[in-house]
């Protein structure tokens, strides 16, 4: 078996995870779960496409950016995955300004209390749930190493992808529902009609 061990039928290769798996799915994912926040709300054609289209792409440029660091494990080249990390964060400070300061007033003139509080509460679970995933990604250079490293990295993802996505998944979907019921009942107006 070239010295392998198997446990259980499962075969140990001594490869590590492949993060490209990881990234491809935050790629798709994580634009997507910012659209939906934006599409929630009661914005203007022009200033939902416009919020999109930022969001979406920043989002793109922050997991494309952190991704060669994610690659960097080794304690010698730590600095360079410091500099991958700074190059990451700087799309995801106007992600989480926009989500938090730019979009504060068209939140707050949500017609519907339930609803903006919905919608606030999906984007302060954003970033709060987002803020994990800059400290997993600084465990390395924390001191861990080695499958230490590997393994808290991982679940510290794994975790925070069940909060950030399942969590606010659940979020729009109260908020859509809401919205529908409104709708139906002919107590909102749709403003974009």
């Amino acid at each position: 078996m070239n010295g392998s061990l198997s446990v259980s039928g499962v075969v140990t290769t001594g490869q590590p995870f492949n993060d490209a798996y990881r990234y491809m799915d935050w790629l798709l994912t994580v634009p997507l779960l910012l659209i939906e926040i934006i599409l929630v709300m009661d914005l203007s054609d022009e200033e939902t496409s416009s919020k999109a289209w930022q969001l979406g792409s920043a989002a793109a440029l922050m997991i494309i950016l952190g991704y060669p660091g994610e690659l960097i494990l080794e304690q010698s080249e730590l600095g360079n995955r410091w500099i991958f990390w700074c190059l990451a964060m700087l799309p995801f400070i106007f992600i989480v300004y926009t989500l938090i300061v730019g979009l504060a007033n068209a939140t707050a003139q949500e017609p519907d209390e339930n609803v903006r509080k919905q919608i606030r509460t999906a984007q302060y679970m954003t970033v709060l749930s987002w803020l994990t995933y800059p400290i997993v990604y600084v465990l390395p250079m924390c001191g861990l190493s080695g499958s230490n490293a590997v393994v808290a990295i991982q679940m510290g993802y794994c975790v925070s992808d069940i909060v950030s996505k399942c969590g606010v998944g659940f979020l729009i979907y109260g908020i859509t529902n809401a919205k529908s019921k409104a709708l139906k009942n002919g107590l909102l107006q749709n403003s974009n009609m």
